[in-house]
């Protein structure tokens, strides 16, 4: 699947539900319209996973959310999901609240690997930020992923001028302690925080060189390939080694590179996290999934996808994905 810059689609990020436990400052406004009121169900998402995989060459796919282990058929969707040929690579992107209780049956019904959202070691700060007194649950809930074999692990980090940028380097540490990656990623104009974007923005340089005042000795850049992240293996002045990658949507832009799709819970399509929808696939699934229709829907979608992203977001990151 190609769009009209010639850009290699082969990405999918489904966010299953605009649910969340949490109320993040920057992710998450105070009113948040509800979920479809006839959410798609796990043979739903399976028949449009498949039609993207087996016509358009889709090989990675991620759930996202809101947080999709809000979902009380997660298990059946992953194993739904799970169950197409042709994955490479089933991820889920989560706040970890529940990862303690579940990795292992997560890792049961065939999803690979997760990233866990962690942005301070501080349990107060933690508070301040998530709206929800749980860091050592999401703790927890890492290390029994970990166990659970749902690796390579990543810890996602959004950083924020005046709130959490004192603890990257125990981050860092943190993340070495574990053998998994983190990455720093810089807030973007959209969502709660996009009238104080200019404030609470700090680049990923900003970011490198705390770091390197604080904690990392040498910085060794990584080849990019198909990531969104820049990626460094960097030497720790404890004589151990981390992947710390920066994900830079303002300061360095990888529109050029970008191969993904978004899809949502109420059958939105996103070309572009930052853009708005461009179409809906539920057309294709009443009264049973028409794949012809499908495609046609989403090479209109795919024929708004622009050579950048816009200056600012218009959606809202707790229904689109992430």
């Amino acid at each position: 699947m190609f769009d009209r810059q010639h850009r290699h689609i082969h990405y999918l990020r489904l966010s299953l539900t605009s649910a969340c436990q949490m109320r993040c400052t920057y992710c998450r406004p105070t009113v948040l319209h509800k979920d479809c009121h006839t959410p798609l169900t796990a043979a739903d998402f399976q028949q449009v996973v498949e039609r993207l995989v087996s016509v358009h060459g889709v090989r990675k796919v991620r759930l996202t959310g809101g947080d999709p282990t809000t979902r009380p058929d997660l298990i059946s969707i992953i194993e739904h999901i799970a169950a197409i040929k042709g994955i490479d690579d089933l991820a889920m992107t989560t706040h970890g609240l529940t990862l303690a209780s579940h990795a292992r049956a997560y890792a049961a019904a065939g999803l690979h690997r997760v990233n866990v959202s962690l942005d301070t070691l501080d349990s107060e700060q933690f508070a301040r930020i998530t709206g929800v007194d749980a860091m050592q649950r999401v703790i927890d809930g890492i290390d029994e992923a970990i166990d659970a074999g749902l690796t390579p692990l990543k810890i996602n980090t959004v950083v924020l001028r005046d709130s959490n940028e004192d603890q990257l380097a125990d981050l860092v540490a943190f993340a070495a302690s574990r053998s998994v990656g983190i990455r720093f990623i810089e807030l973007m104009p959209m969502g709660p925080l996009a009238d104080q974007w200019a404030k609470r923005y700090i680049s990923a340089d900003r970011m490198k060189s705390l770091l390197t005042e604080n904690i990392v000795d040498t910085w060794e850049a990584l080849p990019q390939g198909s990531d969104s992240a820049q990626v460094y293996q960097a030497s720790l002045r404890d004589g151990s080694q981390e992947d710390i990658g920066f994900i830079t949507p303002m300061s360095c832009h990888f529109c050029d590179a970008c191969n993904r799709l978004r899809l949502t819970s109420d059958g939105a399509i996103y070309p572009c996290l930052m853009d708005q929808p461009r179409g809906s696939f539920l057309p294709a699934l009443t009264p049973e999934f028409d794949g012809e229709r499908f495609d046609e829907l989403l090479e209109q979608a795919l024929a708004y996808k622009a050579p950048e992203h816009p200056a600012q977001g218009v959606g809202i990151m707790t229904t689109i994905g992430g």
